[in-house]
């Protein structure tokens, strides 16, 4: 197992679960907040983890800008920032039983894409904002994953995916 945060889940839960897939997702959260990698040895000490550089952050509105996307120059919309911050923290809960479940995650998701006070900072150039994401067709429908069996690895494109 190449290092990442995949192989942290399976040496803290010992198997894979839905709950360790909520786990990644909330990683996949905090990547596209802060920019970074899950794992950057590149980086000093604590800020090779990113779960354990990001989470003091999280619970803070005041100090979640220490981990966003400097790429981003402080052009997002604050409160959206905020609540996927919060979803993020509840999937990367150390107990697997507290962390929400999957389909709560895309609801407070797609909840998020409909608010109006989330669609547009003021500071972002409207022309090039789209708020037209579709909502997600696997809605209600059951995990793929599951039908595969409960050591299938996540989808080539889900692992070569990467945010620049």
């Amino acid at each position: 197992c190449r290092p990442s945060w995949n192989c942290f889940l399976i040496s803290l839960d010992s198997r894979l679960s839905a709950k360790a897939d909520v786990y990644s997702f909330g990683v996949v959260l905090l990547e596209l907040l802060t920019g970074r990698r899950a794992l950057d040895k590149s980086k000093p000490g604590i800020e090779q983890n990113l779960v354990d550089w990001a989470k003091p952050h999280l619970r803070d509105k005041r100090r979640l800008y220490r981990v966003m996307d400097t790429k981003l120059g402080g052009q997002y919309p604050k409160k959206g920032a905020h609540a996927v911050a919060n979803l993020a923290l509840q999937c990367i809960c150390n107990d697997a039983k507290m962390r929400p479940q999957i389909s709560e995650v895309l609801e407070e998701l797609e909840q998020l894409q409909d608010s109006k006070s989330n669609i547009v900072s003021p500071q972002v150039d409207i022309r090039r904002t789209s708020n037209t994401v579709p909502k997600s067709p696997m809605r209600g429908q059951p995990s793929p994953r599951r039908s595969l069996g409960a050591m299938a690895p996540p989808s080539p494109a889900f692992r070569t995916a990467q945010v620049h």
